[in-house]
């Protein structure tokens, strides 16, 4: 007789090299961003009060809903295999396509930072070209590190953690310690702490951005040894790491380097000169943070192309992608053409943008906005794919379960989402300026690339792998 069982999956394809403490280190340097700390500290002091704010509203149910699926749901592509079970292979193509291309996107914003931060150290008048040339450079070096085996790779996120955790008390304890010598560069007060309407939140949506990522790891999660037990305490640890870092490098940022100095690009190594000053004392310091700082950003785009590619790679396995995104290295049975061709795409909007922009901090912003707007999207999909498998699917082990309920998982998916739409209103408009350039920009972007998903999506798929779930005989 033939009867379901649930427990039953396909077998092992990947070795489990994926630990506990690996988990946490990834998921630290997937979401510990340095690039992003000056913006967010542009907002001004009230960024303080921004953090703390979405730490509390937004975090922490972030947080508890992703420990719920990663933990519960464990096959390999993360928020794409979870988007799958809750509203089939369609969505979850999107899904996939939109997670995948956004690292793409990504990539020339935080290279060009890379070469922006380069430049300050060894060549202030390095052209834009240059620093595109740079920027292209570290692209396929990614897609190089993406293509041999994680057992290997894992350890470029794992430094970076630890690089990114010397950097954060660097800036939070150096600012306090410039400011208790030197005074506050800004006023910290009431009246500076309390939110107000203007220019500087257009920075605003970055905090969220700064905020996303948990769910990362379980895009490769065949290759973790015990997700049930180590996702619900690799979010847990990891989250108190990162919201601690995020306030206290922010306070140090504003401590050491006045509201009118913070550059996009410049910002970092500005406050680093501010807190351990000029002569050799001070530069082996500032070099030193720099060099960790450019490592960190190549270990950032590490760790969210190696979970993007494994999950577009699941994806065209599946039949919901092409299957072009499907072929695994031959030897190290890593997702080698996935890996690829977030490179080829990288370069070509580097190229693009690089045109358009009039400096490499316009270059940035409008290649990280138009990024971030489609990075975002999926997350509707993910909290709303969280209700209707509590729904749908309630008999299920659920090694961690949200507390309180399905009203309560209700109220803060709804909150989470919330979020996630001013975020990508203030990535799109701008307070206290309408530039009809960047809007389109930026959403002319963001369109092409859902009109591009969807074709890829509803084209020819090849038969899909056979479902996790099997049939067993008794």
């Amino acid at each position: 007789m033939a009867v379901s069982a649930p427990g039953a999956v396909r077998p092992p394809r990947f070795q489990k090299v994926l630990h506990g403490l690996d988990m946490t280190l990834f998921t630290v340097c997937a979401v510990l961003v340095i690039d992003q700390l000056t913006a967010a500290a542009s907002i001004g002091v009230q960024s303080i009060f921004w953090w703390t704010f979405t730490l509390v509203l937004f975090f922490i149910p972030y947080g508890l809903i992703t420990a719920e699926l990663g933990s519960t749901y464990t096959e390999e592509g993360g928020i794409y295999a979870w988007v799958r079970r809750a509203f089939g292979p369609v969505w979850a193509g999107r899904t996939a396509w939109l997670w995948w291309v956004n690292v793409a996107f990504w990539m020339p914003s935080v290279y060009i930072l890379f070469a922006g931060i380069l430049a300050e150290l060894i060549a202030p008048d390095m052209s834009l070209w240059t620093k595109i040339v740079i920027t292209l450079g570290l692209t396929w070096l990614t897609v190089g590190i993406n293509i041999i085996t994680l057992e290997v790779g894992k350890w470029v996120p794992n430094i970076g953690a630890i690089f990114k955790v010397i950097i954060m008390l660097a800036l939070g304890l150096g600012g306090i310690a410039y400011a208790m010598h030197n005074g506050p560069a800004n006023e910290f007060s009431l009246a500076t702490l309390t939110p107000h309407w203007g220019d500087s939140l257009a920075f605003l949506p970055v905090i969220i951005y700064n905020f996303l990522g948990f769910e990362l790891m379980s895009g490769a999660g065949e290759e973790m040894e015990n997700p049930g037990r180590d996702v619900p305490w690799a979010i847990v640890r990891s989250g108190s790491i990162i919201a601690f870092f995020y306030i206290l490098a922010t306070v140090g940022i504003l401590l050491a380097l006045p509201l009118s100095d913070i550059g996009l690009i410049k910002g970092l190594p500005d406050t680093f000169q501010k807190i351990f000053g000029a002569g050799i004392s001070g530069n082996v310091p500032v070099i030193a943070l720099c060099v960790m700082t450019l490592y960190t950003l190549i270990a950032n785009m590490t760790t969210w192309s190696i979970g993007a590619n494994r999950s577009a790679a699941e994806a065209a396995n599946r039949g919901d992608l092409p299957s072009i995104f499907a072929k695994l290295h031959p030897v190290y049975k890593t997702p080698a053409n996935s890996a690829i061709l977030c490179g080829v795409i990288a370069s070509v909007v580097l190229l693009i943008y690089g045109w358009l922009a009039k400096s490499s901090e316009d270059l940035f912003w409008t290649t990280f906005a138009f990024s971030s707007v489609v990075f975002l999207l999926p997350y509707f999909l993910l909290f709303l794919s969280f209700l209707k498998l509590r729904k749908d699917d309630p008999d299920i082990r659920r090694p961690y379960r949200v507390p309180g309920g399905y009203p309560v998982a209700v109220l803060l998916s709804s909150i989470c989402m919330l979020f996630i739409l001013q975020a990508i209103v203030f990535f799109i408009y701008k307070p206290g300026a309408v530039d009809m350039t960047y809007i389109g920009a930026v959403l002319g972007g963001v369109v092409l690339t859902v009109i591009v998903g969807e074709f890829l999506v509803h084209g020819k798929r090849p038969e899909p792998a056979k479902p996790t779930k099997e049939i067993a005989h008794v």
